[in-house]
Protein backbone atom coordinates (compact mmCIF):
# COMPACT_ATOMS: atom_id res chain seq x y z
CA UNK A 1 0.00 0.00 0.00
CA UNK A 2 1.25 3.35 -0.95
CA UNK A 3 0.68 6.90 0.35
CA UNK A 4 -1.21 7.70 -2.75
CA UNK A 5 -3.70 5.23 -1.96
CA UNK A 6 -6.30 7.29 -0.18
CA UNK A 7 -6.73 4.50 2.11
CA UNK A 8 -3.47 5.04 3.58
CA UNK A 9 -4.34 7.93 4.80
CA UNK A 10 -4.73 9.05 7.92
CA UNK A 11 -7.16 12.03 9.33
CA UNK A 12 -7.59 13.48 12.44
CA UNK A 13 -10.90 15.24 13.31
CA UNK A 14 -11.26 17.74 16.58
CA UNK A 15 -14.60 17.76 18.26
CA UNK A 16 -14.63 14.09 16.80
CA UNK A 17 -17.63 13.07 19.68
CA UNK A 18 -20.35 15.04 18.74
CA UNK A 19 -23.32 16.08 16.95
CA UNK A 20 -20.79 17.46 13.52
CA UNK A 21 -17.73 15.58 14.60
CA UNK A 22 -18.64 12.16 14.85
CA UNK A 23 -21.04 11.89 11.41
CA UNK A 24 -17.30 13.50 9.69
CA UNK A 25 -15.71 11.08 11.19
CA UNK A 26 -17.94 8.16 9.87
CA UNK A 27 -17.75 9.92 6.36
CA UNK A 28 -13.81 10.39 6.37
CA UNK A 29 -13.71 6.54 7.26
CA UNK A 30 -16.70 5.17 4.07
CA UNK A 31 -13.96 7.15 2.40
CA UNK A 32 -11.39 5.09 2.86
CA UNK A 33 -9.65 7.23 5.80
CA UNK A 34 -8.34 5.79 8.51
CA UNK A 35 -9.75 8.56 10.94
CA UNK A 36 -8.98 9.15 14.73
CA UNK A 37 -11.41 11.57 16.72
CA UNK A 38 -9.99 13.57 18.89
CA UNK A 39 -11.81 15.25 22.05
CA UNK A 40 -12.01 15.83 25.74
CA UNK A 41 -12.02 12.42 27.73
CA UNK A 42 -13.51 14.38 30.62
CA UNK A 43 -16.84 12.12 30.38
CA UNK A 44 -16.24 8.11 30.01
CA UNK A 45 -19.98 7.72 29.45
CA UNK A 46 -19.53 10.06 26.63
CA UNK A 47 -16.60 8.04 25.11
CA UNK A 48 -17.92 4.62 25.50
CA UNK A 49 -21.09 5.58 23.55
CA UNK A 50 -19.20 7.30 20.54
CA UNK A 51 -17.18 3.97 20.65
CA UNK A 52 -20.49 2.14 20.43
CA UNK A 53 -22.09 4.31 17.80
CA UNK A 54 -18.68 3.43 15.64
CA UNK A 55 -18.28 -0.13 16.47
CA UNK A 56 -19.20 -1.65 13.15
CA UNK A 57 -16.60 0.41 11.19
CA UNK A 58 -14.26 -2.49 12.10
CA UNK A 59 -11.43 -0.03 13.89
CA UNK A 60 -10.89 2.10 10.98
CA UNK A 61 -12.17 4.81 13.40
CA UNK A 62 -10.10 5.39 16.91
CA UNK A 63 -10.47 7.84 19.46
CA UNK A 64 -7.28 10.07 21.51
CA UNK A 65 -8.05 12.04 23.92
CA UNK A 66 -7.05 15.88 23.60
CA UNK A 67 -7.02 19.05 24.47
CA UNK A 68 -7.26 21.26 21.75
CA UNK A 69 -6.46 24.87 23.76
CA UNK A 70 -3.29 23.77 24.98
CA UNK A 71 -0.40 24.10 22.51
CA UNK A 72 2.26 21.68 24.34
CA UNK A 73 -0.53 19.54 24.58
CA UNK A 74 -1.39 19.35 21.22
CA UNK A 75 2.43 19.01 19.59
CA UNK A 76 2.69 15.84 22.19
CA UNK A 77 -0.47 14.49 20.56
CA UNK A 78 0.44 14.31 17.17
CA UNK A 79 3.59 13.16 17.81
CA UNK A 80 1.94 10.29 19.52
CA UNK A 81 -0.28 9.75 16.74
CA UNK A 82 3.08 9.85 14.10
CA UNK A 83 4.55 7.20 16.04
CA UNK A 84 1.58 5.21 16.28
CA UNK A 85 -0.25 5.60 13.21
CA UNK A 86 1.75 7.37 10.48
CA UNK A 87 2.00 10.51 9.32
CA UNK A 88 -0.95 13.03 9.60
CA UNK A 89 -2.28 13.53 6.26
CA UNK A 90 -5.59 15.25 7.01
CA UNK A 91 -6.60 17.82 9.70
CA UNK A 92 -10.45 18.76 10.61
CA UNK A 93 -10.97 21.50 12.59
CA UNK A 94 -14.28 20.80 14.39
CA UNK A 95 -13.67 21.25 17.82
CA UNK A 96 -16.07 24.56 19.22
CA UNK A 97 -17.73 26.00 22.14
CA UNK A 98 -19.85 28.50 22.89
CA UNK A 99 -20.22 31.63 25.35
CA UNK A 100 -23.36 32.91 24.33
CA UNK A 101 -24.05 36.93 25.80
CA UNK A 102 -24.61 40.18 24.79
CA UNK A 103 -21.65 42.15 25.19
CA UNK A 104 -22.05 44.35 27.76
CA UNK A 105 -23.03 41.20 29.77
CA UNK A 106 -19.84 39.18 28.49
CA UNK A 107 -16.71 39.01 30.90
CA UNK A 108 -13.24 38.47 30.16
CA UNK A 109 -13.53 34.83 30.88
CA UNK A 110 -16.32 34.07 28.11
CA UNK A 111 -14.16 35.85 25.77
CA UNK A 112 -10.85 34.14 26.05
CA UNK A 113 -12.53 30.38 27.15
CA UNK A 114 -14.00 30.79 23.81
CA UNK A 115 -11.42 32.12 21.80
CA UNK A 116 -8.54 29.42 23.02
CA UNK A 117 -11.01 26.68 21.47
CA UNK A 118 -12.34 28.44 18.58
CA UNK A 119 -9.53 29.61 17.36
CA UNK A 120 -6.48 29.27 19.53
CA UNK A 121 -7.38 25.18 18.74
CA UNK A 122 -6.77 25.61 15.12
CA UNK A 123 -3.63 27.32 15.16
CA UNK A 124 -2.28 24.62 17.49
CA UNK A 125 -3.45 21.78 15.76
CA UNK A 126 -2.23 23.39 12.24
CA UNK A 127 0.76 24.47 13.40
CA UNK A 128 2.03 20.79 14.11
CA UNK A 129 1.07 19.46 11.24
CA UNK A 130 1.35 21.64 8.40
CA UNK A 131 5.17 21.31 8.55
CA UNK A 132 4.88 17.20 8.06
CA UNK A 133 2.24 18.19 5.05
CA UNK A 134 4.35 20.29 2.92
CA UNK A 135 7.59 18.14 3.56
CA UNK A 136 5.77 14.83 2.02
CA UNK A 137 4.11 16.78 -0.35
CA UNK A 138 0.42 16.23 0.61
CA UNK A 139 -1.91 17.38 3.28
CA UNK A 140 -5.52 18.86 3.58
CA UNK A 141 -6.88 21.04 6.65
CA UNK A 142 -10.80 22.02 6.35
CA UNK A 143 -11.48 24.45 9.32
CA UNK A 144 -14.94 24.52 10.21
CA UNK A 145 -16.27 27.91 10.41
CA UNK A 146 -19.92 28.82 10.35
CA UNK A 147 -22.75 30.99 8.93
CA UNK A 148 -22.78 33.29 12.00
CA UNK A 149 -18.92 34.12 10.95
CA UNK A 150 -20.17 35.57 7.91
CA UNK A 151 -23.52 37.19 8.88
CA UNK A 152 -22.96 38.07 12.75
CA UNK A 153 -25.29 36.97 15.64
CA UNK A 154 -26.58 38.64 18.61
CA UNK A 155 -24.96 37.45 21.72
CA UNK A 156 -22.44 35.74 19.72
CA UNK A 157 -19.44 38.67 19.18
CA UNK A 158 -17.23 36.14 20.45
CA UNK A 159 -18.18 33.25 18.49
CA UNK A 160 -18.90 35.26 15.04
CA UNK A 161 -15.37 36.58 15.77
CA UNK A 162 -13.44 33.93 16.27
CA UNK A 163 -15.44 31.71 13.27
CA UNK A 164 -14.51 34.79 10.59
CA UNK A 165 -11.27 34.37 11.99
CA UNK A 166 -10.71 30.75 11.19
CA UNK A 167 -11.66 31.34 7.57
CA UNK A 168 -8.93 34.57 7.46
CA UNK A 169 -6.18 31.86 8.82
CA UNK A 170 -7.46 29.53 6.63
CA UNK A 171 -6.87 31.62 3.32
CA UNK A 172 -3.79 33.39 4.69
CA UNK A 173 -2.40 29.34 5.06
CA UNK A 174 -3.81 28.04 2.13
CA UNK A 175 -1.34 30.96 0.54
CA UNK A 176 1.65 29.76 2.38
CA UNK A 177 1.02 25.77 1.32
CA UNK A 178 -0.34 25.99 -2.00
CA UNK A 179 3.15 24.80 -3.61
CA UNK A 180 3.53 22.21 -1.36
CA UNK A 181 0.26 20.07 -2.20
CA UNK A 182 -1.22 21.52 0.96
CA UNK A 183 -4.67 22.52 0.61
CA UNK A 184 -6.49 24.61 3.47
CA UNK A 185 -10.35 25.25 3.29
CA UNK A 186 -13.19 25.98 5.38
CA UNK A 187 -16.99 24.93 5.93
CA UNK A 188 -19.35 27.27 7.29
CA UNK A 189 -21.95 25.09 8.53
CA UNK A 190 -25.64 26.79 9.26
CA UNK A 191 -28.47 26.02 11.70
CA UNK A 192 -28.29 21.82 12.24
CA UNK A 193 -29.82 19.54 13.98
CA UNK A 194 -27.85 18.99 16.73
CA UNK A 195 -28.19 18.73 20.42
CA UNK A 196 -27.07 22.93 20.32
CA UNK A 197 -29.45 23.80 18.17
CA UNK A 198 -32.52 21.70 19.95
CA UNK A 199 -31.58 23.13 23.15
CA UNK A 200 -33.03 26.34 21.63
CA UNK A 201 -36.59 27.12 22.46
CA UNK A 202 -39.13 26.40 20.15
CA UNK A 203 -40.18 29.37 18.89
CA UNK A 204 -36.70 30.49 18.27
CA UNK A 205 -36.67 27.62 16.46
CA UNK A 206 -39.45 27.60 13.93
CA UNK A 207 -38.47 31.02 13.10
CA UNK A 208 -35.18 29.69 12.08
CA UNK A 209 -36.34 26.79 9.91
CA UNK A 210 -39.05 29.48 8.72
CA UNK A 211 -35.88 31.47 7.19
CA UNK A 212 -33.97 28.72 5.76
CA UNK A 213 -35.01 28.67 2.28
CA UNK A 214 -34.68 24.99 1.98
CA UNK A 215 -37.30 24.65 4.94
CA UNK A 216 -35.36 22.55 6.91
CA UNK A 217 -32.36 22.62 9.54
CA UNK A 218 -29.00 21.29 8.10
CA UNK A 219 -28.39 17.16 9.24
CA UNK A 220 -24.45 16.78 9.78
CA UNK A 221 -24.44 14.07 6.98
CA UNK A 222 -24.85 17.31 5.21
CA UNK A 223 -21.88 18.65 6.52
CA UNK A 224 -19.39 15.84 6.33
CA UNK A 225 -20.33 15.66 2.77
CA UNK A 226 -18.99 18.81 2.33
CA UNK A 227 -16.00 17.63 4.47
CA UNK A 228 -15.25 14.78 2.72
CA UNK A 229 -15.12 16.74 -0.85
CA UNK A 230 -12.35 19.04 0.02
CA UNK A 231 -10.18 16.08 1.71
CA UNK A 232 -10.33 14.23 -1.64
CA UNK A 233 -7.20 13.08 -2.90
CA UNK A 234 -8.36 14.95 -5.97
CA UNK A 235 -9.53 18.28 -4.73
CA UNK A 236 -6.26 19.71 -4.96
CA UNK A 237 -7.62 22.72 -6.45
CA UNK A 238 -9.55 24.39 -4.80
CA UNK A 239 -7.75 26.09 -2.03
CA UNK A 240 -8.92 29.12 0.51
CA UNK A 241 -12.15 28.15 -0.11
CA UNK A 242 -15.32 28.78 2.29
CA UNK A 243 -18.07 26.52 1.04
CA UNK A 244 -21.22 27.49 2.85
CA UNK A 245 -23.87 24.79 3.68
CA UNK A 246 -26.85 26.85 5.28
CA UNK A 247 -29.88 25.64 3.16
CA UNK A 248 -29.34 29.04 1.27
CA UNK A 249 -29.84 30.84 4.97
CA UNK A 250 -26.81 33.34 3.55
CA UNK A 251 -26.22 33.80 0.05
CA UNK A 252 -23.06 35.73 -1.11
CA UNK A 253 -20.46 35.55 -3.91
Amino acid sequence: MTRTDPSSRTALVTGGIGGLGTEICRQLARAGRKVIALDLASREERVASFHAEVAGFGGAIAFEPADVSDFDSCRQLVERIEQQHGSVDILVNAAGITRDTSLRKMTPQQWHELMRVNLDGVFNMCRHVVEGMATRGFGRIVNISSVNGQTGQFGQTNYSAAKAGVHGFSMALARETARKGVTVNTVSPGYCDTPMVAAVPDEIRAQIVADIPVGRLGLPADIARAVAFLTADDAGYLTGVNLPVNGGYFMSF
